[in-house]
This record gives structure tokens, sequence and C-alpha cells, in this order.
């Protein structure tokens, strides 16, 4: 039997538990969802491709220090490559081997166990989550920037990213740009830093196949296929996932397809094309209010049977890019995308149901000059971002059995043009400075006045010294923000427009020191400090009949931080920890002198590899988050969330063209909540029940 045939029953296996699972899932739920079937569709494009396989595409990589302070770059920290070392600031890059030897599934689960990031999964389902850099708490999802291949995924709405919808199946390696200096480079949304996940390139042509199943009758196959002939690249992925999930109504069905196309353009210039198509029904379980576990509640009830989302959405990218005068380039980004959601969801009283259309439509021209100045090696650019983000709202409130529905129209245009610029005056010195205005027109149909705008003057400098050939000292400030995202100015519960939300602004400053202690042991120790001025909150007790609202804080809050990271290699086995500590505090107003919820003071992670054999893989990491004030609760009365600790192990074994893995998470058992709120009226500790020991198998085929 060959090789293609093989791929064919396999496929066809996997079609069969598809179908028979989907069924078994969907005949228990009070509603049924729509997944379109592409995965039948994207098979259909790689089963052609098994001819083009080469050499074996190795899965699990034996653990190397690859020496990040010399060798790593970035193409994030100035929005064109360079070394590391050379960026004034906290800088740390996921590599494929990482991605390769960890137990995640997804992507916030990878960033939690290689970057000490806070990661909370929203719904205790791992579907929805927020990613907090340095200290954001609940607003974290609107201060972090998403990049996938340099385009901006963040949504205009309080959606923020949607993980999910980037499956870690295509990811080639994560940068991580923390601090505020990303605002004048990326503009809105870049607060407390920048992530940007950078997918798997052309190259030898390869077909990667995956199955695996999981506790909770979770089952999720994919399939990729990428490679090049001649002057042109390509690339295809899907995956389907399906879970019933750890916690009543937390079934989940989702399907991923994305592709690109690269054209070499007379080796002068590089022409890149990019879609997918994303698609999800899933199940909002609630949170789990105290009373309710003191009345005999178990962690996996729900409380909200009906509540749902469903989501579609889809995007396609145009990237032409010239290169001249040797090293300089023009880019042009063009992209544009559009997310279509129906929601129903319930709370103490009433009930919300509606839909909710975001279009956005991106234009980014660019231009690097690397060329010397005055003989001294010099990198120029300078660009101009223009976002036109629009979102319909229809919305039907239900309370006290009385209703009323709306329609919205709300349109946010923004603009920014940009110029950085780096010099190197010495070999050991590398300056750097730069400037971004930005301004953004807010559009409201129905609403009087029916349109605001807002500017904003960002700035940002920064100074890398190296010390000697192993230690590189850095320091930079820089000015950030944000402006409200569309429905923080719209309240669901009224149906009205708030026109009155400013942006908010911060002042951020940061030192740190890069070491290569020998060439096995590398250190990074970072400190920092944001000063953040009309911080947009929700305030619990705000609005009109006091069940909250959208606020600027009438001061200032202030976050002081350390992060320490360290990669050590001896042998063939490689240790990595950090940990990291932030206080949040409010400076002034009604909150002067609380906490920051939802953030806690003390993370720590670590993680080994520890190749047994030749093909035989070990792979274990542990998290610890630290007590946090709960969600909402900004007078820090209801007491502290306890911290937690998680234990995962992988194992693998790989075989020729064959792996097969093992991945065992909270192998400790423990009984957590990574987010817990305060809801009911009147207010009380509310949770969402995280899951306790669960194990996924699978198996890769390459």
């Amino acid at each position: 039997m060959n090789f293609s045939r093989v791929t064919i029953l396999w496929i066809a296996g996997i079609r069969n538990q598809i179908i028979l699972c989907r069924e078994k899932l969907l005949g228990d739920r009070k509603r049924k969802g729509r997944i379109r079937r592409s995965i039948p569709v994207l098979f259909l494009f790689l089963y052609p491709s098994g001819i083009l396989l080469g050499e074996e595409h190795k899965s699990v990589k034996e653990p190397s220090l690859q020496l990040p302070i010399t060798e790593q770059v970035t193409v994030t920290a100035s929005r064109f490559q360079e070394k590391i070392v050379r960026v004034a600031g906290n800088v740390s890059v996921i590599t494929d081997e990482d991605i390769a030897n960890s137990t995640a599934t997804d992507i916030p689960n990878l960033l939690r166990t290689q970057s000490n990031i806070q990661v909370t999964d929203i719904a205790g389902n791992r579907r929805f989550y927020a990613v907090d850099l340095r200290g954001f708490g609940e607003s974290s999802r609107t201060n972090i920037l998403v990049l996938v291949d340099g385009r901006r995924v963040n949504s205009p709405s309080l959606s923020g990213v949607d993980w999910i919808q980037i499956p870690l199946e295509r990811v080639k390696r994560i940068e991580i740009i923390r601090g505020g200096r990303g605002s004048v480079l990326y503009g809105d949304n870049a607060g407390s830093g920048v992530i940007n996940i950078i997918t798997l390139e052309e190259g030898q042509p390869t077909l990667d196949l995956e199955l695996s199943t999981s506790s909770y009758e979770s089952l999720q196959p994919s399939a990729q296929v990428r490679g090049s002939r001649g002057l042109l690249g390509y690339g295809l992925s899907g995956t389907y996932s399906q879970s019933h999930g750890y916690r009543d109504n937390t079934e989940s069905q989702r399907g991923d397809f994305g592709g690109n196309l690269g054209f070499e353009i007379g080796g002068r210039g590089y022409l890149e094309l990019s879609g997918g198509i994303h698609t999800d029904n899933t199940g909002l379980p609630g949170a789990i209010q105290e009373s309710q576990f003191e009345a005999g509640a178990s962690r996996t009830d729900s409380f909200h049977s009906d509540d749902f989302v469903e989501i579609d959405d889809y995007y396609l990218l145009v990237r032409p890019e010239v290169n001249f005068l040797g090293q300089s380039t023009l880019q042009v980004d063009l992209s544009a995308r559009r997310r279509e959601s129906k929601f129903f969801s319930s709370f103490v009283g009433g009930t919300f149901e509606g839909q909710t259309q975001t279009d956005m439509l991106t234009i980014s021209p660019q231009l690097v000059l690397r060329e010397k100045v005055a003989g001294l090696n010099n990198n120029l650019s300078f660009g101009y971002d223009f976002v036109n983000g629009t979102e319909d709202i229809v919305n039907t409130t239900v309370f006290d059995r009385s209703g009323s529905s709306s329609v919205f129209e709300l349109t946010k245009i923004n603009h920014g043009g940009y110029l950085y610029n780096e010099v190197f005056p010495l070999d050991s010195l590398a300056l750097s400075a730069g400037y971004r205005y930005d301004w953004a027109i807010f559009h409201f149909n129905p609403s009087t006045p029916s349109k605001i705008s807002h500017n904003e003057n960002l700035y940002t400098a920064g100074v890398n010294y190296r010390l000697n050939r192993q230690t590189f000292l850095y320091a930079n400030y820089s000015k950030s923000f944000r402006y409200a995202v569309l429905d923080e100015m719209f309240n669901f519960f009224s149906n009205t427009i708030d026109i009155d939300l400013l942006p908010q602004t911060g002042d951020d400053l940061e030192t740190g020191i890069k070491h290569n202690f020998t060439n096995s042991f590398y250190g990074n120790l970072n400190l920092f400090r944001i000063d953040t001025d009309r911080e947009i909150f929700f305030n619990p007790i705000g609005g009109v009949f006091g069940f909250g609202a959208n606020e600027n804080f009438k001061g200032r809050t202030r976050r002081l931080g350390l992060e320490i990271a360290t990669v050590v290699s001896t042998g063939s086995v490689r240790l990595r920890g950090s940990y990291s500590f932030v206080r949040a505090r409010v400076n002034d107003g009604y909150y002067a002198g609380n906490q920051v919820p939802s953030v806690a003071g003390h993370k720590i992670t670590a993680e080994s590899f520890i190749p047994l054999s030749a093909r035989f893989m070990a792979g274990i990491n542990a998290s610890y988050v630290g007590e946090r004030y709960f969600q909402s609760d900004w007078s820090n009365d209801f007491g502290k969330q306890k911290g937690y600790l998680l234990l995962n192990a992988r194992l693998s074994y790989q075989q020729d063209r064959f792996t097969l893995f093992l991945d065992l998470n909270n192998i400790l058992n423990r009984k957590y909540s990574e987010l817990g709120v305060l809801g009911g009226f009147p207010l009380e500790r509310s949770f969402y029940p995280s899951p306790k020991f669960n194990a996924r198998l699978g198996i890769r085929l390459s």
C-alpha cells in the first residue's frame, strides 16, 4: 500500500469519527450550531501534495541553547529585522523548537508557560482567553496588540483577540515586545506590549497530518502542507475541533482553514497573498456564585444552560514588497476582515440577545531605509497606518419582563503617521527614537452628536549599550495610548451611546540587562514603571442605573514591576525559568490606594526538555499564579482569589515519519479557577472553575 492510499484511508477514518462525535454532541444540545465542513475540502487540496514529500520533516527536536542574546532576531520591535541585542527593550522569542516540545495546544497556554504571561481562561472551557502583559487586569484584552505576520488581528470591539482562530499548528515563532514602545510603531492597543505570531514559511515540500483526542470527549484533526516550486511558495492548513468541555454548556465546535501564496518578483521584490476562514459555535457556562456552591452546586454545573455565541470570521491580506538600494525596502499591507457573531446571554432578571457584524479595512505602506548616514550605520523607518472599523449591532435587552431593541452602526476611522530611527555611533552603542501622530474619528448612528474625534502625539527614545561581549544594558521611555473600542461606548443594558470616554495615555519607563554567563547560561533582568492617565475601566457601580458602565479614571494608575528570565543548557537537557512581580495600584480618585483587580503580584514558570533516548522525549512545565482581587472589585472589599500551581508534562516518541505524543495537564489535580468575578445581585464572589486533571493523546504524520 503506497503512501497516498495510506493518507486517504487515515483521513477517511478521521472524518467518520468527526461525524459520529459531532452527531452525539449536537444531540445533547438545545440548539443546533452551524459549522462549515471545511475538512474534506481541505484534504482534497492536500492529497495531491503527497507526491511532493521529500526528506523527513522531524517534529520532535532535541533541545539546544540557541544563544538568544547573540543570534536571535526580531522583526517586530522596529518593524524591520534586527538582532534582539540591538533592541532597547525586553524582547523574547518562542521558537519552533519550543513549540514542538510544549504541552500547549493553543497559543495562550504556550505564552503562559514559555513567557511567564498571565493568561486567564475566561469561561473555563479553553475557548476565550485574556492575555495580560504587565498587570492591566480585566482591560488587558484592549491594552495588548496582537499581530499575525505583521497583520493587526485586534477587533475594534471588546472581543479583542480571538486566540483560538490562530491554530498553533501554523505557528513558526512568536515575538513578544513588552512595554508601550510599540504604540509609536503600531498605534492603538499597544499600551502593554505587542505579540507578533509568525506563521510557517515556505520551503522543503512538507505534509503534516495530526489527530488527537483528549478528555471531555474532545477530538481534533489537523493538516497542513507547505512548499515551493520555482518562484512560487505556498502553504495551506486546516483544523477541526470539537469538545464537550469540562463543565455543562461548554460544548464547542470550530473549524479553521487558511492559506498563503508567495511570488518572487524578478529578484527585486515579493508578493504575498494570504487568507483564512474561522467558524465556531460555543456554549457559555457562566459563573457559579459562592452561595450556589454553598447550596450544593458542583464545579461542572452551569446555571446559564441556554447561553451561547456563534462566530464566523474571514480575512484576506495582500502584501507587495520591493527591495532597492541594497538593504532598503518598500512594503504595503492591504487587508480586509469581516467578523459576524450571534449571541444569547442571561443575567439576574433578564437577557441579552442579538448579533454584531464587524468589518475592518487596513492600509499600511512602510518605507525602510537601511543605508549609512555620515558614515554611520542607520536604520530609518517611516510609514502610515489607516484602519477603518465598523460595527453593526442588533441588540435586544429584556429586563424584568420588559424589553427594548436597538440597531446601531458604530465606526472608527484611524489614521497614524510614524517615523522611527536607529543609529549606531559606536559598535557597542545603539540609539533609537520615534514619533507618531495618531488621530481617530468616531461615527455613531443614531446618536447626538453623531461624530467625535481624538488625536494623540506619541514618542519613544532608547539606548542599548554593549558593556562587553556578553553583557548588554538598555533603557527606554515611551508614551503609549489607547482609544475606547467601539462597544465600550455602547451600553448593552440601556441601548445607549456614551461619547464621553476619552483616550487613555501612559508614560512607560524601563531598564534592564541581558547577559550570557557562559555559552550555556543566559539571563535577562528588567525593571519597569507604567503611569497611566484616564485609564478606561468598567466600573461595576457606574452608569445611570448603577448597574455598571465603562468610565475613565479621574487620575492616574501606576504599575511597577520586575521580570527575570533564564535559560540553561547542560548537554542535551534544556531548562527555562522565569519570575515576574507587578504591583498595580490606583493613585487618584474614588479608588485611590487600591490594587487593580485580576492582577497577580507574583508569577513563576519553570520548564525542562529531556531527551530520554534518540526517539523518546520528555518535557515538564510548572506555572504558579499568585493571589489577586476578583474582577471588578476595585474597592478591594471581597478578599483575594487564591493562587494556583499547575504542573503539566509531555511524552513523545518518534519513529520515522510518525510521532506519538501524550500530554498530561494539571497532574496535581488541583481544584482552581483562573477567573473570579463579582456577580449576582447583591454582588458576591463568583467563579469560573477550571479543568481538573486531563490528558491528550495524539499522533502526527510528517
